[in-house]
């Protein structure tokens, strides 16, 4: 989008916050690059340049603008949307792959030379892998400063810099300021109100309906691993470093996050892993009015705008949910799943609920006897050969995979249907166009609104949209939201 000059100056002068993250202005008569919709005055249009990203920006010589905040704007949700190398590579890099183990690591995942890989990243987004996650770390280091007490030595080493002097060059050329200012101007509105957490913003583009987004995963919530508290979403994530607790909880212009961490290092992909959960980066208006194109779907856009994919922290584990979930009620998945989780999955420590475990790895249980789960047969052979596959390699579920090339490797496993490959496409992968066709859900919506199967193809590439939207029609505990009741465990969907 950034090439298309007119239509860029269009949002610029409109203030047009729904362009926030799809590109940056960078004024050449100031050194500044801000948010489409920055509060400022629009500058002369021959001042302007547009850049895909703000690691461009940044790469340009630009610094970020103190208003507008832009490096803290959500992130463009072209990287989440497309399945090529270029959006394969972003997710890879906002899950810390570079900064825990380089750029030679990140082209070998991705199936391409080192030197390819950084002439497609510099092409399309106008830097390279490293810039790209320099910017990430200056962000990161941003809100260390500004939302911790934490000495800038710690804040550095958390960030992903390899000294203190590279980290205060970088602030002071990405921010025109030093850390200590930074510090020392900072909101406080948002300091820690639990000893030992982070409590961080996750911005969104507006609107967003959050009932079906946080029900989905309060009502499917695993015992132990996952629970609802004092109107927050809470559960256990296995990081790079070593477990974390993070809580989520809605708010009007916001996502509250409140994270503990076994190493700060692993902020970063604790924040990636909580976007990529709630589909924050996405474009809510640009999939509605996609979708309320079609008559009979457009009531339920309407009524209730802004619906989110509610999707995963882990690919694999979301996989692995999916074989128990096969044919049985939400109620019963969360039970079989708790009980592998109990009997499989590390402990970690909560001091301020109920969680208990970090759910079972691939490893955890393809070392395990299939005989001891509490599934079928034929459901313990499945899920036996998925877990084995996994540990093994021979079936690849992350933020950089090819959601077709994954399909096809779960559909290689006997007991694996189209509805777990597309559940697995639409909650664990993030393709957009995810359509779980079999589901009794989507099934029963599509015969209230008159429509049938054949229909869903005018709502491509968004038929993971058009699902959130079929089963927000349906009277289920996934659309409720939150409840406020202190210490209320998970609901049951029975």
């Amino acid at each position: 989008m950034h090439d298309d000059f007119d239509r860029c100056w269009r949002a610029v002068q409109s203030k047009d916050a729904r362009f926030d993250g799809w590109f940056f202005t960078a004024v050449v008569t100031t050194g500044i690059y801000c948010r489409p919709s920055c509060p400022a005055r629009p500058p002369h249009a021959n001042n302007v340049r547009f850049h895909p990203t703000a690691a461009a920006a940044q790469q340009a010589g630009f610094r970020a603008c103190k208003r507008c905040r832009p490096d803290a704007s959500p992130g463009s949700p072209e990287w989440n949307v497309r399945g090529d190398v270029v959006a394969r590579a972003m997710r890879l890099i906002a899950d810390g792959v570079v900064d825990r183990d380089g750029v030679g690591a990140l082209a070998s995942r991705l199936g391409y030379s080192t030197r390819h890989l950084e002439r497609l990243l510099v092409a399309e987004v106008g830097a390279g892998p490293l810039a790209i996650a320099r910017a990430q770390r200056a962000q990161t280091a941003r809100l260390l400063i500004e939302t911790t007490g934490l000495p800038f030595g710690e804040v550095a080493f958390a960030a992903g810099f390899s000294s203190i002097r590279q980290f205060n060059d970088t602030v002071r050329e990405v921010f025109g300021t030093s850390p200590t200012h930074l510090r020392d101007t900072a909101s406080r509105r948002d300091a820690p109100a639990v000893a030992d957490a982070l409590t961080l913003r996750l911005p969104f583009r507006q609107p967003l309906t959050p009932d079906n987004l946080f029900g989905q995963l309060a009502a499917t919530a695993v015992p132990g691993v996952e629970e609802v508290r004092d109107g927050w979403y809470r559960r256990s994530l296995r990081l790079p470093a070593g477990p974390a607790l993070v809580g989520l909880a809605p708010r009007a212009d916001h996502v509250a996050c409140r994270v503990r961490l076994a190493d700060v290092r692993d902020l970063p992909s604790a924040i990636a892993r909580c976007r990529r959960l709630l589909d924050l980066d996405a474009d809510p208006q640009a999939i509605d009015q996609a979708l309320a194109e079609d008559e009979r779907l457009a009531v339920l856009v309407e009524e209730s705008p802004g619906r989110r994919v509610p999707r995963t922290v882990d690919e694999p584990e979301m996989a692995i949910r999916a074989v128990i979930g096969q044919q049985i009620s939400t109620a019963a998945a969360r039970t079989i799943a708790g009980r592998l989780a109990a009997a499989h999955g590390a402990h970690v420590d909560d001091p301020e609920g109920g969680l208990t475990q970090l759910f079972p790895t691939a490893d955890d249980l393809a070392a395990t006897d299939p005989a001891t789960w509490p599934l079928p047969r034929t459901r313990q052979r499945c899920l036996s050969e998925l877990a084995t596959r996994i540990a093994g390699g021979t079936i690849e579920l992350g933020p950089g995979v090819d959601w077709n090339g994954a399909r096809r490797q779960l559909a290689e496993i006997n007991g694996i249907g189209s509805w777990t490959c597309e559940i697995v496409a639409m909650r664990g992968l993030g393709d957009p166009d995810a359509f779980p066709a079999t589901d009794g859900g989507v099934k029963a919506a599509l015969a209230g609104l008159d429509l049938t199967v054949p229909d869903a193809e005018r709502w491509r590439p968004w038929r993971s949209y058009a699902v959130q939207y079929l089963w927000a029609s349906l009277d289920h505990p996934i659309n409720r939201p939150l409840p406020l009741t202190p210490g209320t465990p998970p609901r049951s969907a029975a």
